[in-house]
């Protein structure tokens, strides 16, 4: 069995099926940090909801660790996380509710859930419902919903975004970590500095199709400069 990889198999999609944005995408997307970039609108976001099992493929298939997300659904999620770029939660339950359930879900202790909160800073919040937390605290509580359950697939869609400078060094220190037990992390980041030296390569999409850079430079300044023109369209 495969472990941590995250497989797409001939994928497409649309959110209109006569103007798919995923044209058979083939892509292994193995243990380490790969930058998905790209000018705006080119399909990362969606891409990220395909791998989290958010959006269904309209034809071929994602496999995580070798289980089929529509066909293995319980399997392939559990050791999943996925942090959207808009946090989208139940509005009447109250943050608490949500850690615990998520909780039972994965089979882990309750006190985990308020380990993630306090991690967030969130312990103080837990009774208050998501309709009445900002838009950076609903990012927190999906984030600590995220880190649950020692996650070897990772998503993140703009993950330091809303985040304070000390939230920011901990999502980095949490990220390291994962990495060093050997997870999958995709991130997509309008702020790549952060990722620049932890990412072993990086994944763009044009017209439909995904495009692997493996081969990333080992100097920092000649490393940053190809992201970047990998984030602009331009490589």
């Amino acid at each position: 069995m495969e472990t941590a990889v995250i497989r797409f198999i001939g994928t497409w999609f649309g959110y209109e099926r006569e103007s798919p944005v995923l044209k058979g995408v083939d892509l292994d997307l193995g243990p380490g940090l790969t930058l998905l970039l790209g000018p705006n609108g080119c399909g990362k976001s969606t891409l990220l909801k395909l791998a989290a099992g958010v959006e269904r493929p309209d034809s071929g298939n994602v496999l995580i660790a070798g289980r089929d997300l529509w066909e293995d659904e319980i399997e392939s999620r559990r050791k999943l996380a996925y942090l959207p770029e808009q946090p989208d939660l139940t509005p009447y339950a109250s943050i608490g509710e949500i850690i615990d359930l998520v909780c039972r879900l994965r089979h882990i202790p309750i006190e985990e859930g308020r380990k993630a909160l306090e991690f967030f800073g969130l312990r103080g919040e837990s009774s208050r419902t998501v309709r009445e937390l900002s838009m950076g605290q609903r990012r927190r509580a999906v984030f600590a919903a995220a880190v649950l359950g020692n996650p070897m697939q990772v998503i993140l869609d703009e993950p330091l975004e809303g985040m304070d400078r000390i939230i920011q060094r901990e999502i980095m220190k949490w990220t390291e970590e994962r990495l060093e037990r050997g997870a999958v992390i995709v991130v997509v980041s309008h702020a790549i500095e952060p990722f620049v030296s932890m990412a072993h390569c990086s994944v763009t999409l044009k017209e439909g199709k995904a495009f692997y850079f493996d081969d990333l430079p080992k100097n920092p300044a000649a490393r940053f400069a190809l992201l970047e023109r990998i984030a602009k369209g331009e490589a």
